[in-house]
């Protein structure tokens, strides 16, 4: 596979109705599958809402849920990759990245990095990721999922960089500083100039897709976007309310960005791994 066909499914979901966002997801991946898309990314909780708090025990669900299995059976036609609070057999609530294909769950991301400054309160609510690895769907390229904050923290694309990936997929949700959606505010212009810069230093490609709306006062920005291993923007949404821009991802362009720029090439992981063990050894 040289092409692959990717849709941004930018929604506003309904916080804390379960039912009716997987229902609004399935008739999305409905869409973009008719316009030949092998692959939907949604935000992160697009099954919940954001601003869970209190709520996140009532919206949680163990991936066997029928309400996950919906989603899951839609994956027959068209890759989907949702976001949702997560219950662990341990019954720990993790936000969760899931990615389904063929009818089944190929992989599951846990959020590793959990804010609690600002009006962020997710620590509180949620148990933090133990693990960051690549996954491999049938025929889809190496990828790796980052949830929102995740991507604030080298580490994690790094981590995932080294061990391969093609695509990095950002489900996020994203409060803006704008109510105008104004490209050049503060939110929006941090995600473009952060997301651009790990696309052309890992000669990846990266999809975020961040969801829209507005919850307890709080505006969530859209502007999903797609970005090409040369550092360049390839697709985009301008809008600041529910959108599905698609984006054709051609993985032929990776072998010429990588032989331009090497950096993967001449990483030298166990110089990394060396420093690190000394600094934390020097901690002790």
């Amino acid at each position: 596979m040289t092409v692959m066909r990717v849709a941004m499914g930018q929604v506003s979901p309904v916080l804390g109705d379960v039912p009716a966002n997987v229902d609004k997801h399935i008739q999305i991946a409905q869409m973009a599958y008719a316009q030949g898309a092998q692959l939907i990314v949604f935000p992160e909780l697009g099954l919940t809402g954001y601003l869970l708090k209190d709520m996140t025990y009532e919206v949680a669900r163990p991936l066997d849920h029928p309400d996950v299995q919906r989603l899951v059976a839609q994956s027959k036609d068209i890759d989907v990759l949702f976001s949702l609070v997560e219950e662990s057999a341990s019954h720990r609530f993790h936000i969760s990245a899931v990615y389904a294909s063929g009818g089944k769950i190929v992989h599951v991301h846990r959020k590793v990095y959990l804010p609690t400054y600002g009006l962020f309160e997710e620590g509180r609510h949620a148990a933090q990721g133990t693990d960051i690895k690549p996954f491999t769907a049938p025929t889809r390229p190496p990828a790796g999922v980052m949830i929102c904050e995740d991507a604030w923290h080298p580490s994690v694309p790094y981590l995932l960089s080294v061990a391969g990936v093609d695509v990095l997929y950002v489900p996020a949700a994203g409060p803006g500083r704008a109510l105008s959606g104004d490209p050049h505010s503060g939110s929006q212009q941090f995600w473009e100039r952060l997301l651009r810069t790990y696309a052309q230093l890992f000669t990846c490609y990266v999809v975020f897709v961040n969801r829209v709306g507005f919850e307890d006062g709080v505006f969530f920005f859209g502007q999903s976007f797609a970005v090409g291993p040369d550092g360049e923007i390839i697709a985009r949404s301008e809008r600041i309310e529910e959108d599905m821009p698609i984006v054709d991802i051609d993985l032929s362009l990776l072998r010429r960005a990588r032989y331009r720029t090497p950096l993967l090439r001449d990483e030298d992981v166990y110089l990394t791994q060396r420093i690190l063990q000394r600094t934390l050894g020097s901690e002790g």
